[in-house]
Protein backbone atom coordinates (compact mmCIF):
# COMPACT_ATOMS: atom_id res chain seq x y z
CA UNK A 1 0.00 0.00 0.00
CA UNK A 2 2.73 2.49 0.89
CA UNK A 3 4.58 1.62 -2.30
CA UNK A 4 1.55 2.30 -4.49
CA UNK A 5 0.79 5.46 -2.54
CA UNK A 6 4.34 6.77 -3.02
CA UNK A 7 4.19 5.98 -6.75
CA UNK A 8 0.92 7.90 -7.07
CA UNK A 9 2.18 10.80 -4.96
CA UNK A 10 5.29 11.17 -7.13
CA UNK A 11 3.48 10.43 -10.38
CA UNK A 12 5.85 7.66 -11.43
CA UNK A 13 5.58 4.02 -12.48
CA UNK A 14 6.90 1.04 -10.53
CA UNK A 15 9.88 0.77 -12.91
CA UNK A 16 10.86 4.33 -11.99
CA UNK A 17 10.66 3.73 -8.24
CA UNK A 18 13.76 4.80 -6.31
CA UNK A 19 13.77 1.55 -4.29
CA UNK A 20 14.75 -1.85 -5.62
CA UNK A 21 12.94 -5.13 -4.92
CA UNK A 22 15.89 -6.39 -2.79
CA UNK A 23 15.65 -3.26 -0.62
CA UNK A 24 11.92 -3.75 -0.08
CA UNK A 25 12.52 -7.45 0.61
CA UNK A 26 15.09 -6.52 3.26
CA UNK A 27 12.62 -4.13 4.88
CA UNK A 28 9.98 -6.86 4.97
CA UNK A 29 12.60 -9.23 6.36
CA UNK A 30 13.25 -6.86 9.28
CA UNK A 31 9.54 -6.97 10.11
CA UNK A 32 9.50 -10.76 9.86
CA UNK A 33 12.54 -11.21 12.12
CA UNK A 34 11.12 -8.85 14.76
CA UNK A 35 13.76 -6.15 14.38
CA UNK A 36 11.10 -3.54 13.64
CA UNK A 37 7.33 -3.31 13.83
CA UNK A 38 5.04 -2.85 10.86
CA UNK A 39 4.40 0.73 11.99
CA UNK A 40 8.10 1.55 12.14
CA UNK A 41 8.63 -0.04 8.71
CA UNK A 42 6.39 2.63 7.20
CA UNK A 43 8.65 5.35 8.60
CA UNK A 44 11.76 3.61 7.28
CA UNK A 45 10.14 3.12 3.87
CA UNK A 46 9.41 6.85 3.61
CA UNK A 47 12.96 7.80 4.60
CA UNK A 48 14.42 5.38 2.06
CA UNK A 49 12.03 6.65 -0.64
CA UNK A 50 12.75 10.32 0.08
CA UNK A 51 16.53 9.69 0.22
CA UNK A 52 16.29 7.65 -2.98
CA UNK A 53 18.55 5.25 -1.08
CA UNK A 54 20.42 2.97 -3.44
CA UNK A 55 22.40 0.88 -0.94
CA UNK A 56 21.09 -2.51 0.15
CA UNK A 57 22.10 -1.66 3.73
CA UNK A 58 19.80 1.40 3.83
CA UNK A 59 17.25 -0.41 6.00
CA UNK A 60 19.76 -1.30 8.71
CA UNK A 61 21.50 2.07 8.43
CA UNK A 62 18.23 3.95 9.02
CA UNK A 63 17.16 1.63 11.85
CA UNK A 64 20.48 2.27 13.63
CA UNK A 65 20.71 5.99 12.86
CA UNK A 66 17.18 6.74 14.08
CA UNK A 67 17.19 4.22 16.95
CA UNK A 68 14.13 2.42 15.59
CA UNK A 69 14.90 -1.12 16.69
CA UNK A 70 11.86 -2.75 18.27
CA UNK A 71 12.07 -3.47 21.98
CA UNK A 72 11.68 -7.23 22.43
CA UNK A 73 13.61 -7.62 25.67
CA UNK A 74 11.04 -8.93 28.15
CA UNK A 75 12.80 -7.30 31.11
CA UNK A 76 12.70 -3.87 29.48
CA UNK A 77 9.08 -4.36 28.45
CA UNK A 78 8.08 -5.48 31.94
CA UNK A 79 9.63 -2.33 33.39
CA UNK A 80 7.68 -0.16 30.95
CA UNK A 81 4.46 -2.05 31.66
CA UNK A 82 4.97 -1.82 35.43
CA UNK A 83 5.24 1.97 35.09
CA UNK A 84 2.13 2.09 32.89
CA UNK A 85 0.13 -0.04 35.34
CA UNK A 86 1.09 2.07 38.34
CA UNK A 87 0.31 5.31 36.45
CA UNK A 88 -3.05 4.05 35.14
CA UNK A 89 -4.76 2.44 38.12
CA UNK A 90 -8.19 3.52 36.88
CA UNK A 91 -7.73 1.54 33.64
CA UNK A 92 -6.48 -1.46 35.63
CA UNK A 93 -9.58 -1.35 37.83
CA UNK A 94 -11.86 -0.95 34.80
CA UNK A 95 -10.25 -3.94 33.10
CA UNK A 96 -10.66 -6.07 36.20
CA UNK A 97 -14.32 -4.97 36.30
CA UNK A 98 -14.77 -6.46 32.82
CA UNK A 99 -14.20 -3.49 30.53
CA UNK A 100 -12.12 -4.82 27.63
CA UNK A 101 -11.52 -1.33 26.26
CA UNK A 102 -9.42 -0.60 29.33
CA UNK A 103 -6.96 -3.29 28.20
CA UNK A 104 -6.57 -1.54 24.85
CA UNK A 105 -5.97 1.73 26.66
CA UNK A 106 -3.17 0.11 28.67
CA UNK A 107 -1.63 -1.33 25.50
CA UNK A 108 -1.76 2.15 23.98
CA UNK A 109 -0.08 3.66 27.03
CA UNK A 110 2.68 1.03 26.89
CA UNK A 111 3.25 1.73 23.20
CA UNK A 112 3.32 5.45 23.92
CA UNK A 113 5.79 4.97 26.78
CA UNK A 114 8.09 2.99 24.48
CA UNK A 115 7.71 5.59 21.69
CA UNK A 116 6.14 2.92 19.50
CA UNK A 117 9.17 0.64 19.75
CA UNK A 118 7.69 -2.09 21.96
CA UNK A 119 6.86 -5.41 20.35
CA UNK A 120 3.04 -5.26 20.39
CA UNK A 121 2.57 -9.03 20.74
CA UNK A 122 4.86 -9.11 23.77
CA UNK A 123 3.15 -6.08 25.30
CA UNK A 124 -0.20 -7.88 25.05
CA UNK A 125 1.23 -11.08 26.50
CA UNK A 126 2.96 -9.38 29.45
CA UNK A 127 -0.07 -7.21 30.22
CA UNK A 128 -2.39 -10.24 30.24
CA UNK A 129 -0.01 -12.04 32.59
CA UNK A 130 0.30 -9.06 34.96
CA UNK A 131 -3.41 -8.33 34.99
CA UNK A 132 -4.30 -11.95 35.68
Amino acid sequence: GDFASALNRDGISATEAPLSPPQIAKLIGRIADGTISNKISKEIFLVMWDEKAQDLDAVDRIIDAKGLKQISDSGALEAIIDQVLSANQKSVEEFRAGKEKAFNALVGQAMKASKGKANPAQVNEILKKKLG
